[in-house]
């Protein structure tokens, strides 16, 4: 049984164990300092991953309880103009949504990083892409991605990746010839997934249901760093939600976490890290209001919660007269980043992607029938492999008017108040939406397909990238944290996540959310 009592003499506590908390503990413990990790959720073994994956593509289990989200634990409310289902697409548990992400990592443009001054919208972030730039080196060779230099629109690097990218998809060699017709360059996506044998895990063995589980443990999760930290020393304590940070005037004492039972500890540290995502990160900060900060930790600026924003989804698919062999490849292969930097103040960045699952799986096509044998057969013949699809994700600008904040008529099973999330978007979005559509309309007439789905402004939806809440600036008046992640009220506090991200680009976010980790991680050790 896992002792779940506060350890002494802690130089740091990380709360939370997904890519950013685990990358911290490990850097820290191999530093030398005595780390303890309190996680909200679960170690899950895994062994039962196999299990999971099979759960996974039975279609009476849906994607939350592949990792057993859900229930009261889980409770949010939802306020905005969209609709934002928190709860489909995030893991509480030692690994956090690592354990089920697609494993894309693509480093941020330039531009990214300086949107007011090359865009004329949103506002710079404090760092520049060449301070991050060997940080992204760095995150490439801990979480081990498969790449190549292909990329013409990239920003630059010089450093290989560690890996050999994976080949494009038979799917991807269709939506190629279409997008040579059309001068639509394509190119290979990095991958945090093994192509060869990495870092003592296998290569990827194409069980195909990346997104929610690898089995193989071929594709990166954070439990990699967690099981590497542990070894060094430090003390990883899950089922250990943390409810409140208590501290003095400017500096944290101790988080106060409930174990199974009910019973309440503290654990005391020298510093705190707070990795728990865009969405938990403020609400714990808000939770721990007090006389000193009635408005909630960290908030003397009020952004604390603000400024939340996500990826948005365009997309477009149907059906060829051959076969496109869909979901062979359960991750992508091939996309385009030629559109991205012609963003400006009316339209955002986005980048094209080429789905290599899109249309229904062989279970699902089955099951919408009322055949047997051979008519199944029959049917499943004519009727399965010819789908394609292509995706996009689109930045959204940060709005003061999309948050997260607690919601005092609804509580978790501990009694605490519950994430409110109010989420909106903007028309600059909305307009770059349209943008994507006709370019993978193009694309697909090209092809000579039978367009039968799209995803537009009209029915988008969330890429479940949170970010924003807490972000990041040299000014107090306007930021939460500074350049380094420390926050600009609490001397010993950092907050190491997506939610310290300005502004959000089009990118996945988890390559420089590990990149910040390990910058942040060296200021942390030198602050000590």
């Amino acid at each position: 049984m896992t002792a779940r009592t506060p350890i002494g003499n802690a130089a740091v506590c990380v709360i939370g164990a997904g890519p950013a908390g685990a990358l911290i503990a490990d850097r820290l413990a191999d530093a030398g300092r005595e780390v303890v990790v309190l996680e909200a959720g679960p170690r899950f073994d895994p062994a039962d991953r196999l299990e999971r994956m099979e759960r996974s593509i039975r279609p009476a289990h849906g994607p939350p309880d592949v990792w057993e989200t859900g229930g009261n634990r889980d409770a949010y409310s939802d306020s905005g103009e969209r609709p934002y289902p928190l709860n489909h697409a995030r893991v509480k548990g030692v690994g956090g949504t690592t354990l089920h992400w697609q494993g894309m990592v693509m480093r941020l443009h330039e531009d990214d990083f300086r949107s007011e001054s090359a865009r004329g919208v949103g506002v710079d972030w404090p760092i520049s892409y060449e301070e991050l730039r060997p940080h992204y080196a760095g995150a490439e060779s801990e979480l081990g991605v498969a790449g190549a230099d292909d990329n013409p629109f990239g920003p630059p690097r010089e450093e290989p990746f560690p890996m050999p990218a994976f080949p494009p998809s038979y799917s991807d060699s269709l939506f190629t010839s279409a997008c040579e017709d059309l001068e639509i360059a394509t190119h290979s996506v990095p991958n945090a997934r093994n192509s060869a044998p990495y870092d003592g895990r296998g290569a990827c063995a194409g069980y195909g249901t990346c997104q929610p589980v690898c089995p193989s443990r071929a594709k990166y999760d954070a439990t990699v760093h967690v099981e590497r930290a542990e070894k060094k020393g430090a003390t990883v304590i899950d089922r250990a939600p943390v409810r409140r940070l208590e501290h003095d005037a400017d500096r944290i004492t101790a988080a106060r976490y409930t174990i199974p039972g009910g019973e309440t500890h503290r654990q005391e540290a020298d510093a705190f890290v707070v990795a728990c995502g865009g969405v938990e990160t403020p609400r714990l900060l808000l939770l721990s209001a007090s006389q000193q900060y009635p408005d909630g930790l960290a908030n003397t600026s009020g952004l604390v919660g603000r400024y939340f924003t996500e990826h948005l989804f365009a997309g477009m698919g149907g059906t060829l007269d051959e076969q496109t062999r869909q979901n062979h490849v359960g991750f992508l292969t091939s996309e385009s980043h030629q559109f991205y930097d012609e963003a400006d103040d009316e339209l955002a960045p986005f980048k094209l992607e080429f789905l290599n699952y899109a249309g229904p799986s062989p279970v699902e096509e089955a099951l919408a029938g009322d055949d047997w044998g051979d008519p199944l057969l029959e049917r499943l013949r004519g009727s399965y492999g010819t789908h394609l699809g292509v995706g996009a994700l689109v930045e959204q600008l940060p709005s003061e008017d999309s948050y997260v904040g607690l919601d005092p008529d609804v509580t978790d099973d501990r009694g605490d108040p519950v994430p409110e999330i109010h989420w909106s978007i903007d028309e600059r979005a909305l307009r770059t939406l349209e943008r994507a559509n006709d370019l993978q309309r193009a694309i697909l007439e090209e092809l000579d397909a039978e367009i039968t789905w799209r995803v537009g402004p009209e029915n988008t939806g969330p890429a479940f990238h949170h970010m924003g809440t807490t972000r990041m600036g040299a000014d107090p008046a306007d930021s939460v944290v500074d350049p380094d992640l420390r926050t600009h009220d609490l001397s010993n506090c950092w907050i190491v996540s997506s939610s310290v991200f300005p502004t959000g680009g089009a990118l996945n976010p988890t390559l420089t959310i590990a990149a910040l980790a390990l910058r942040a991680a060296d200021r942390i050790d030198v602050a000590l």
